[in-house]
């Protein structure tokens, strides 16, 4: 008597209808050169599909420099300043289209915008636009801190942009203003990226919900913490010098760092 395949089988035996999304992720340790790699193989990357780089980079550049046009129109430059660093908070998602192009050259897939576009957008239907509300909800705390710590410190009185400068610069009041914001700022940036930092890259690699996501990724910064606060703080450097050059140097300097994340991820996840 022949046996039939269950319904719930396929002829191979293995089970039939979509695959079901893994419990958890394996991870790896990093080892001593692993961020410098990063970077380099992030670099050649950009180097062999740079319009991409360039787009994606361009994106954020231009958004930052409208957020400080807005503001110092409004005159609420102690506003732009923080929202301007805390816009560094959804650099992950704004380079999620980098991560496919790494992806696609990494597997010798053909380069495509309606291909990079369209990985995209499908994934963003998913749980990579929940992960986005995550950035953006960390965002507003980020900015809602900053309004909180100036009204504590100058009340209701709304300081122009040259008075703003020199009363945080020459003053006590001014100087303790700036260490307490920036370390506050400090602590929120390093939470948003121990949840983010593997999170988005494998959001775009892999059938995982979010929540998943954000644990590996949280797991991936207690196991290595030396490497992935040197990380942080290579991220937060040139993110910084981006801004300083008036957000040119973000053309640049996303793409290359989104670009180096996908292959510090596959460094990361087995």
């Amino acid at each position: 008597m022949n046996e039939t395949a269950s319904p719930s089988t396929s002829p191979t035996g293995h089970p039939a209808g979509p695959r079901p999304r893994r419990a958890g992720v394996e991870l790896r340790s990093l080892v001593r050169g692993d961020i410098v790699s990063s970077i380099q193989a992030g670099w050649r990357d950009f180097k062999a599909a740079p319009l991409y780089g360039l787009f994606f980079g361009g994106i954020y550049a231009l958004g930052g420099m409208a957020i400080v046009a807005l503001f110092s129109w409004l005159k609420l430059p102690w506003i732009g300043y923080p929202l301007t660093m805390g816009f560094a908070l959804i650099v992950p998602f704004v380079a999620a289209g980098t991560y496919e192009v790494s992806r696609r050259l990494e597997r010798g897939e053909p380069l495509s915008w309606d291909a990079v576009f369209g990985a995209v957008w499908a994934r963003s239907g998913k749980d990579l636009g929940w992960m986005a509300l995550v950035t953006v909800f960390a965002l507003i705390i980020w900015v809602d801190f900053a309004i909180f710590l100036f009204l504590m410190f100058y009340g209701l009185r709304v300081p122009g942009f040259v008075e703003f400068v020199t009363v945080v610069l020459t003053t006590q009041k001014g100087m303790l203003f700036l260490v307490v914001g920036n370390a506050v700022g400090a602590v929120v940036a390093m939470l948003v990226f121990s949840i983010t930092v593997i999170s988005f890259p494998l959001l775009a690699d892999r059938d995982v919900d979010f929540v998943t996501a954000m644990v590996t990724s949280v797991r991936a910064v207690l196991a290595n913490p030396v490497q992935m606060i040197a990380w942080a703080a290579l991220i937060g450097l040139m993110i910084g010098f981006s801004i300083l050059s008036g957000f040119v140097g973000l053309f640049v300097a996303l793409p290359v760092l989104g670009h180096a994340s996908w292959h510090l991820y596959r460094k990361l996840v087995v």
